[in-house]
């Protein structure tokens, strides 16, 4: 039985496995306390008597509806804040869920967990040759589900409409700047053209609204924002700025050194009127914006006082500073089949080897749900009382995770 979000509240609202709301987060988002409050690691990691049935559920109260699946590891540039020049050792062949065997995990999500989204990432995606092979499978078994991918865009002019044909819905593009000098440096590799054209490949192939994600870094592209934002507003591209996290493979990344999503919007504000946006922002990382000229008067909800009409939206994602754990949807799945219930998690699920060990769809779908229920509050961590700008260390970088 396939359970939507919707019912899966309905049942939590009266269900006996959660108790009363006990702390918000920075997105007013509530947590709830675990039914049963043992204070110590050993007692608090003892499984409940978890059945295979409604929603996939953590031991907070949230749902996951959100699948993301990582592909590979590999990759074709070497972002600074992810991976060292040299790169990293990458996984063998043989340790890659197949196309195959990631179609059916896939299924049982959809089917039997009630995921309604997925988003394929890396790596980077696209190294997959048989990406369209992935998308078709699980488009033709589950056409309802609207599939994505995060890419860099090199070599998706080639592939963005076989993509598309095959049942990709939309894409979001990681592109930091659009001065060539800043990309080569940022990514090590001069491939920025690339990119470009790989953008302009999915527009014409109709994957569309196209969404483009940047990371602003300190005396390198932090001086550049406006003219991301004002390229995208032209393109017609929805630009969401992202506070970069802890999940770089070299393990420098420090709070000092994060541009702040207050800071960003002082950057923005310099040449543009940031406002309101009339939608609710549900259970989005990114807080959306709309950008107006510089010199629109806004009243105190944030709307213009005349008819001054929009230019287009931005977002900002604010990891650090603004934590929306509290409404985290997402399960994700490692490249090698393992499920990880949160990016800083210390623990991971293995899925590989019990599908080749020949377990039943039944046996897969409760292994997701026990590799669920420990997720961690907040940044890889329990305690409710913790700095919400600390992280766990992560035991696993963030081209090997999948973002």
């Amino acid at each position: 039985m396939a359970y939507t979000a919707d019912s899966a509240r309905s049942q939590l609202i009266a269900g006996p496995l959660l108790s009363t709301l006990s702390s918000v987060d920075n997105n007013g988002a509530a947590f709830v306390t675990p039914q049963k409050s043992e204070t110590s690691l050993k007692s608090r990691r003892k499984l409940p008597n978890i059945t295979n049935s409604g929603p996939l559920l953590d031991r907070w109260g949230r749902i996951a509806t959100d699948l993301r699946i990582s592909l590979t590891d590999k990759c074709n540039l070497r972002c600074i804040y992810c991976m060292p020049a040299d790169g990293l050792q990458w996984l063998p062949k043989e340790n890659l869920l197949s196309a195959e065997e990631i179609a059916r995990l896939a299924d049982i999500a959809v089917s039997r967990l009630g995921v309604e989204e997925i988003r394929f990432t890396g790596g980077e995606p696209l190294v997959r040759a048989d990406l369209v092979d992935i998308i078709s499978r699980i488009h033709q078994k589950h056409p309802e589900v609207p599939l994505s991918i995060t890419t860099n865009g090199i070599g998706l002019d080639k592939r963005a409409t076989a993509l598309a044909e095959a049942g990709l819905a939309r894409i979001n593009v990681s592109l930091d700047t659009i001065c060539r000098e800043t990309f080569a440096e940022l990514t090590r590799r001069d491939k920025l053209e690339a990119v470009l054209k790989g953008i302009d490949g999915a527009a014409e192939a109709g994957l569309w609204p196209i969404k483009i994600n940047a990371v602003l870094m300190p005396g390198l592209n932090d001086g550049q924002a406006t003219e991301l934002l004002e390229w995208a507003l032209q393109g017609g591209y929805q630009l969401r700025f992202i506070e970069q996290m802890p999940l770089d493979a070299d393990n420098r990344w420090t709070r000092e050194g994060t541009i702040t999503a207050a800071e960003i919007r002082e950057k923005l504000s310099a040449i543009y009127v940031l406002g309101s946006v009339r939608e609710a922002r549900g259970d989005s990382p990114a807080r959306l914006w709309e950008v107006y000229p510089l010199g629109t008067a806004l009243d105190e909800s944030g709307f213009p006082v005349d008819s001054t009409e929009s230019l287009g939206r931005v977002g900002i994602i604010a990891s650090v500073t603004e934590s929306f754990c509290g409404a985290c949807t997402r399960t994700r799945l490692t490249a090698d089949g393992k499920i990880r219930s949160c990016l800083f998690s210390d623990t991971e699920t293995d899925l590989m080897q019990l599908l080749r060990s020949g377990a039943t769809d039944d046996e897969l779908a409760l292994r997701w749900r026990e590799g669920m229920w420990f997720k961690p509050r907040a940044h890889g961590k329990e305690d409710a009382d913790f700095d919400i700008e600390e992280f766990a260390k992560a035991s696993r970088s963030m081209s090997a995770i999948g973002g």
